[in-house]
């Protein structure tokens, strides 16, 4: 009987040996939001994504969607592994589809983060973020996807829930788009004013430069955190590892001719080399989230007093632990 049961388990191990083996992963789908037309995303990642799948030895397939949702929703179904996301949209990814951020982008030119922009053409007479509000109903805006953070997030919070301003009762009228069409519809003069922000614009001047000679910035944001590289929580950890060593190779380690060519790569994402993160890159996104709320809260008449009262306080009370935890990360 003992015999038996040795082999069984001996039998029942080589089964699922077996069966690890058959599902190792040997396939992933990256995300990419749509901050521009896909045609210019593809010439942008391919060379990335061609050289991540040589490093990894993984099949990897670009996964685009029309709005920043699909890649979030396509994270949530297990269609999207691995996705390049902004912090509004990564946010959303960590709560709503398994996922978790490990990498963080990094500036080509070294800086620290990137802003929110309001663009303007240059021969109107909108110079200001109190020409952008003195909302007499005769301006069109365009603003970003709803889950963007530049585009979205931050100049809502800024720019209208700060100064007690509904853009649909501001504007003639308010559209969303993404970066790259409202860039141009400013340049078009389709748009009075819109939303933006200093990696794009960047783009725009090294690859539109006409178009690019008839905008101009009307306001700047404080600084947003660099981009967050994402994974599915639930990644095959065989292929974490790679994809993870990849990305924190990747620009650093190899061959003097290596290095720089993936330097080159990378600078056409505007990046110098990754660098580790975590989800604790996306708490002041929370704070400023919340703060969105509260201000929208603080300016609503019909709400009634304790019901006001209430929400303000737990609303703050969830800001100041989000904010006790940034305080208790260490800063590099």
């Amino acid at each position: 009987m003992n015999a038996i049961m040795k082999g069984a388990a001996a039998a029942a191990l080589a089964l699922s040996l077996t069966t690890a083996a058959q599902a190792e992963m040997t396939e992933l789908n990256f995300g990419i939001i749509s901050t521009e037309s896909q045609q210019n995303l593809k010439t942008q990642w391919n060379p990335f994504l061609a050289e991540m799948e040589k490093e990894t030895g993984l099949k990897v397939n670009a996964f685009f969607a029309s709005d920043y949702a699909g890649v979030i929703e396509g994270m949530r179904f297990g269609k999207v592994q691995v996705a390049w996301f902004g912090n509004k949209s990564a946010m959303e990814a960590v709560d709503r589809s398994g996922g978790e951020v490990f990498a963080q982008t990094v500036d080509v030119e070294g800086n620290p983060g990137y802003w929110s922009l309001l663009l303007a053409h240059k021969d109107s007479p909108i110079n200001s973020l109190e020409d952008v509000l003195k909302c007499d109903g005769t301006l069109n805006f365009g603003i970003g996807d709803p889950n963007s953070t530049s585009g979205f997030l931050v100049p809502t919070t800024f720019v209208f829930a700060k100064n007690n301003v509904d853009p649909k009762k501001c504007f003639k009228t308010v559209r969303n788009a993404n970066h790259e069409t409202n860039a141009m519809a400013v340049a078009n003069q389709q748009v009075d004013v819109a939303t933006n922000n200093t990696e794009n614009l960047s783009r725009i001047e090294k690859n539109n430069p006409e178009a690019f000679k008839n905008i101009k910035i009307v306001w700047k944001s404080p600084l947003i955190p660099s981009d967050p590289i994402v994974w599915k929580n639930d990644l095959d950890e065989v292929a974490k590892a790679k994809v993870y060593k990849f990305f924190m190779s990747y620009g650093r380690i190899g061959t003097p001719e290596a290095v720089a060519k993936a330097r080159e790569i990378l600078a056409g994402l505007q990046w110098a080399p990754f660098k580790p993160s975590s989800d604790a890159q996306l708490y002041p996104i929370r704070v400023l989230a919340i703060s969105k709320d509260i201000f929208k809260i603080q300016a609503d008449e019909k709400m009634p007093a304790a019901e006001k009262t209430a929400k303000l306080k737990e609303l703050e009370a969830e800001k100041s632990k989000i904010e006790a935890l940034m305080a208790a990360v260490p800063q590099v």
